[in-house]
Order: structure tokens, then sequence, then C-alpha cells
């Protein structure tokens, strides 16, 4: 089964989606369900996993909505207060909520070194208690603070977003690569190959500006813990949907059946246990 490990859903609110530049006014709209489902029929794509963007649990709320009326939903990453005095009775409460399959937090939004806040960090080690999986969203130089806290909580299943949002136009930094390297040496870290097109200067790519960035990602978590996701409707700010699974497909060409199965799909499958 195929799946897209990573996209979104939104009714457009001009202050709840401020983080939607200018740049990216295409995506200044509604992106439902609806919306969704003919792209991944014809991208021969069987699934996905929709992901939260809002810090309520309102939100958790209407992507769950989603996944029960759509098959095509395999999971939804949503959020909760891990810093939270009830959290455990907040776990608890989502524990039978069975397309509920992991949180997210958008942790660049936060000042100073948020991920080793003792507070945060105790919600973790709750986390940790849980069948939940936990999406880092980070910016480059908070991935010192990720490997810290993937070797913190060993027994909690992270997945590193983005790549972790460095500039591709650039090119891989070598501090970059050498935290990406260290962040894969954690077993119990997953990454997805997804919003590399819009981390580039006037939303302007060519294949050849991916390719050293998917070298690094490859190197650090190889082929078995890596996951293609298309970053739905975010993407298409600078890329077609079919061009984002291109990229990935490409490059991964010339590799074993198993081995693209794993990307597209059977990775995904695992780190989010998705009942199928």
């Amino acid at each position: 089964m195929t799946i897209d490990s990573h996209q979104h859903f939104w009714k457009y609110d001009p202050q709840k989606h401020s983080w939607i530049s200018e740049e990216m006014n295409v995506i200044r709209k509604d992106f439902q369900p609806e919306d969704l489902l003919p792209v991944l029929q014809k991208n021969q794509i069987d699934g996905c996993i929709a992901v939260q963007v809002e810090h309520n649990r309102q939100e958790t709320a209407a992507l769950l909505s989603h996944a029960s009326r759509f098959d095509f939903i395999k999971g939804v990453v949503g959020w909760v207060n891990l810093s939270a005095e009830n959290l455990t009775e907040r776990l608890q409460e989502y524990s039978g909520v069975e397309a509920l399959k992991g949180f997210r937090h958008t942790e660049y939004d936060e000042k100073g070194e948020f991920l080793l806040k003792p507070s945060f960090q105790k919600g973790i080690g709750e986390l940790q208690k849980s069948r939940f999986t936990f999406d880092l969203l980070v910016f480059p130089h908070q991935l010192g603070s990720a490997i810290k806290l993937a070797r913190t909580f060993p027994e909690q299943l992270f997945v590193l977003d983005h790549l972790g949002k460095p500039r591709i136009t650039a090119g891989p930094s070598p501090e970059w690569a050498t935290l990406i390297k260290e962040l894969g040496s954690c077993q119990n870290v997953y990454a997805k190959l997804s919003g590399m097109v819009t981390e580039t200067d006037n939303l302007d790519w060519i294949q050849s500006d991916l390719e050293p960035f998917l070298d690094v990602m490859l190197e650090s978590f190889g082929t078995g813990r890596l996951m293609f996701g298309s970053d739905w409707p975010v993407c298409t700010s600078a890329a077609t949907y079919e061009e984002v699974v291109e990229i990935v497909r490409s490059y991964f060409n010339t590799f074993s059946k198993d081995e693209r199965k794993a990307i597209f799909g059977q990775n995904a499958i695992e780190f989010y246990r998705l009942d199928l």
C-alpha cells in the first residue's frame, strides 16, 4: 500500500494561518478531504496521514471527524499540550481513539530551547508510556535539541518532518549534515522526505537542488526509516503534487522493489501502526 505520510486540511483563516506568506498566496483558501482524494487517486496513492497545523483540540477533533468519514485518511497526527498538568488524563482519553496515531507541536514557533524545557520533557516522558508517536517540526538550529530529546527518551518514536527545514537553494551546510547524521544514529527516529520544494528561494527549484539533501537523508536513516510525505497543500505553492511525488520516485528509481515499497508506504505503516 502506498501512503503519503504528511498532508494537511484547513479552512483558511488569515489569523490562524498567518504563516502563509504573500509568496504562497495560492494556498490562501480552504483545503478539504474532497479536494485531496482525486489528487491521490491520480497519483496512485492509497492513503495518507493527516497532520495538525494548529495548537488546539478543535482541529484534532476535526481531523478525526474527517478520518471517520473518509477511508483514505489512514491516521491522524493531532495536537495535545504536552506541558499541561492534566496530560495523563488527556492521553488516557485519546488512548481509545484508533485513528489518532500521534502528536505534533510546531517547535519552530517557540523561543529558546523549547524541546529541553522541563515541562515539555516531562510530557514526552508521559507520551513514552503510550502508543503515540511524535512528529518533530524544527529548524536546523533546533536539531541539536532534537538529538538530546531522542537520546533522553529512547523508547519514544519520533519522526523528523521536512528534513529539519534546511534552506535548499544554498545547498546542504556541513552543520546541518552533521546534525542530521547524529539524529539518524538514534534508532527511535524516522524521517519524512517532505517539505523540500517550499524551502527554496522564490519557490524555484530543480531536481538537482534536492538530491544532495536526499543523499544525506539516505546515508543517515537508510531506506528502513525514511517515508515519503507530500506536505500537500503547502507544496502546491512551489510544485504540483505529481512533481513532489516524482522527486522521490526518481531518486529511488534504481533501488529494489522492497526498498521503494518501504519508503512509499511500509515504513509509515509500521511507524504509525496503521491498521489496514
